[in-house]
């Protein structure tokens, strides 16, 4: 596996203004040839300008630029030589191939896909994905475009997570697409770091966007979700009443308020289950006599 290796070139400004005093000295020489030097001897001399023209006119093909969260990947002949970073302008070998690699914080969200939940229910996802290049040899030999991978892997692992989870769950314990919204966008973050690290990419956040059920089963969906959530909270509601009732009990016994047979018991708990569990007030019903003979 091929790691980023920093290397320092060399400052380019002094080095142009060295380019262009021996390009400038050349010319001078020319005028100076062509003026004093008899015509069968400038020759060789114009031949030899010429190759010093031709050196200096390479040598300052190997002026480049870097700009703030940018790397320079320098390749000598294939091999990768190291990745510059100073910003400003740099002069490097000219041999060298140099292929720039943005170091920026960017962001893309991911298509709508529709993908079967841990139920087996068909819903619509989508989520955006930030993330940078920390390494950029990994990022330009490991992976043949890394934009690319960095897409298809953050989808597919998009894909994966939707599998792992329920859309909804009415349990708090249970962890849930919708309703946990914090685990699932860790989970998703761990997953595509996990798949990209390999192309030197640190993913920063990872979020869903978009989560609903597939069209085709949205409405009997939704009603079920609505009876899911009424069975779910009449289970607290009957939870609730039971307690009540008990410490009712509880307390009328410890502190001996009426002594109640077994009966008597059981249609006062069925009295107040009415009033607790009931969607309409009560109306209260005045025994004038007894139940009893």
């Amino acid at each position: 596996m091929i790691r980023e290796q920093e290397r320092r070139s060399l400052p380019g400004i002094p080095v142009l203004l060295v380019l262009l005093l021996i390009l400038a000295g050349s010319v001078w020489a020319f005028v100076s040839i062509v003026k004093d030097v008899p015509r069968y001897e400038r020759g060789p001399l114009l031949a030899a300008l010429a190759v010093i023209d031709a050196v200096d006119i390479f040598l300052l093909c190997g002026l480049f630029t870097v700009a703030p969260n940018k790397g320079i990947v320098l390749q000598l002949f294939g091999k990768y030589s190291g990745t510059v970073k100073q910003t400003g302008l740099q002069w490097a070998n000219p041999f060298y191939s140099k292929r720039a690699v943005s170091l920026r914080v960017r962001n893309f969200e991911t298509q709508h896909l529709k993908v079967n939940d841990h139920d087996g229910n068909p819903i619509e996802i989508a989520a955006v994905v930030v993330w940078k290049v920390v390494d950029t040899a990994e990022a330009i030999f490991e992976v043949d475009n890394y934009e690319n991978y960095v897409q298809v892997q953050s989808e597919s692992a998009l894909r994966n997570l939707a599998t792992a989870y329920a859309y909804d769950a009415h349990d708090e314990k249970t962890v849930s697409l919708r309703g946990s919204t914090p685990e699932v966008a860790r989970h998703l973050q761990a997953e595509i770091q996990e798949r990209l690290s390999k192309a030197g990419v640190e993913v920063l956040e990872a979020r869903i966007t978009h989560l609903a059920y597939a069209p085709e089963i949205a409405a009997a969906m939704l009603q079920r979700q609505q009876a899911g959530a009424i069975i779910a909270a009449r289970q607290k509601i009957v939870d609730g009443a039971v307690g009540m009732v008990e410490m009712a009990l509880d307390r009328l016994a410890h502190n001996n308020v009426v002594q109640l047979d077994e009966e008597r018991k059981a249609a006062m708990v069925c009295n107040l289950l009415v009033v607790l569990c009931g969607e309409r007030s009560t109306q209260p019903v005045i025994n004038a006599g007894t139940i009893y003979h």
